[in-house]
């Protein structure tokens, strides 16, 4: 039997799993395709699994549908989300996988263990005009063409120089335990800053105010929020290692909130 993984969580964290060595239902959550989802017992871990029929094909609504168990079972347990597609054959190669990283998940639980992310999106008006930077053809070669060259690489650098200043800015107001970063331009001319950041999940309510404070204070920025969601950008660094394809199982990585796509280690603001 082939198995669709979702995440990892902690046994303990799951009553059901006391007195159990084999697959446990995990009432009233459906999975992709709609089907059962079960908490499979590893040691001091649960997987979070449902049965999968490999000729079934995955789409956007299984990504959401993905998303959501995990979401369900953060409720519960600290998590370690599973790249979207991650499919274990059968039952051996399952439990070969987490025998053979068990040290590293039990180890990731722990940091990540009573914490949260909170995502920003903030919205800053471009420093210079996107449709005003010229573009000539490199046969063009010549002073025009030189200096055109220069303004572009200027207005970069100021694009650069500003997202960064944001940033830095969203760091020191909201004082997260750690932060993921990445910048876009957009056709409109405006720059999009994705911040990820880890919190206490304690502190959510906390960092609920200080946005609705930011926000009101920073007129210049519009910026929306979202969370509290599973660590998926943490789980991310601590995993990060070469891409491996969806079907091989040991590949554990985080996924952005409903299929967005992973945010940069450094702030790189696209032209």
């Amino acid at each position: 039997m082939a198995w669709y993984a979702y995440c990892i969580g902690e046994k303990q964290a799951f009553p059901e799993l006391a007195r159990h060595r084999k697959p446990v239902p995990l009432e009233s959550v459906v999975g992709v395709s709609g089907n059962q989802v079960f908490l499979y017992p590893a040691s001091d871990l649960a997987i979070i699994v449902s049965e999968h029929n490999p000729a079934e094909t995955l789409n956007q609504k299984s990504g959401v549908d993905h998303a959501r168990v995990i979401a369900d079972c953060f409720q519960h347990s600290t998590v370690l989300p599973f790249r979207f597609g991650t499919v274990f054959n059968d039952d051996e190669s399952l439990r070969k996988s987490i025998r053979s990283n068990q040290r590293q998940f039990q180890g990731n639980i722990d940091k990540l263990r009573g914490k949260t992310e909170m995502h920003l999106k903030i919205f800053v008006d471009d420093c210079g005009s996107h449709a005003g930077e010229k573009h000539h053809p490199a046969e063009g070669v010549g002073r025009e063409y030189l200096t055109s060259l220069r303004e572009n690489a200027s207005r970069q650098r100021e694009r650069q120089t500003r997202a960064r200043a944001v940033s830095f800015q969203m760091h020191r107001l909201f004082m997260p335990l750690d932060e993921e970063v990445s910048c876009r331009l957009t056709e409109s001319g405006k720059m999009v800053l994705d911040v990820a950041h880890l919190i206490d999940r304690k502190y959510v309510e906390r960092y609920q105010n200080k946005f609705a404070t930011t926000s009101t204070m920073m007129r210049e920025c519009q910026m929306q929020l979202s969370g509290p969601w599973p660590p998926y950008h943490f789980v991310h660094r601590l995993t990060r290692s070469p891409h491996a394809h969806p079907q091989q199982p040991a590949a554990i990585a985080a996924v952005a909130p409903l299929a967005q796509a992973p945010m940069a280690d450094q702030i790189a603001v696209m032209a």
